[in-house]
């Protein structure tokens, strides 16, 4: 789906750059215990994880199935994620894109380790995308995968949902 015909595309239409407050998902796909796969982004050039905001009538796992599948071409079953943790803080969370349109993010975290499919970037979304450890991920990191980054690893230290 293109951004003009999404939820989230039909209300910028509306309000123009304003900031909105978004719901959405950022999916962590583990290709094993130290290493994920990443995603440059093809409008700003940085790395993060699939993610993106939800369009109506999808729940959190609806969202992040949609996104691994637009952006990665990967189908990833609603069971086969779990959460881990959510962000909300304006500080961290509000967004403005190079377009100049302005949001706050709100998502839930998960994680998959199980998927199917080959890996076949959307080009209008994806520039590139590559197996990275989690220890050392690709430089020019988005500022919100950092800190899911720092969200999984807190989960997995202590095993409790993180809320940041």
């Amino acid at each position: 789906m293109s951004f003009a015909d999404s939820y989230l595309g039909k209300l910028r239409q509306r309000v123009g750059s304003a900031e909105m407050l978004v719901p959405g998902a950022q999916v962590l796909l583990l290709v094993d215990d130290e290493h994920a796969i990443f995603q440059r982004r093809a409008d700003s050039g940085k790395w993060e994880i699939p993610a993106g905001s939800a369009e109506p009538g999808q729940s959190f796992a609806d969202t992040a199935v949609a996104e691994v599948l637009e952006e990665l071409g990967l189908r990833v079953e609603p069971d086969a994620l779990t959460a881990f943790a959510s962000f909300s803080d304006p500080v961290e969370h509000r967004l403005v894109y190079p377009n100049g349109d302005i949001v706050h993010a709100f998502a839930l975290c998960f994680f998959a380790t199980e998927w199917s499919g080959e890996i076949a970037p959307d080009p209008g979304e994806v520039r590139e995308w590559g197996v990275f450890p989690l220890a050392a991920p690709p430089e020019g990191l988005q500022r919100a995968t950092r800190l899911v980054l720092e969200l999984f690893h807190r989960y997995r230290t202590t095993g409790a949902f993180q809320a940041g």
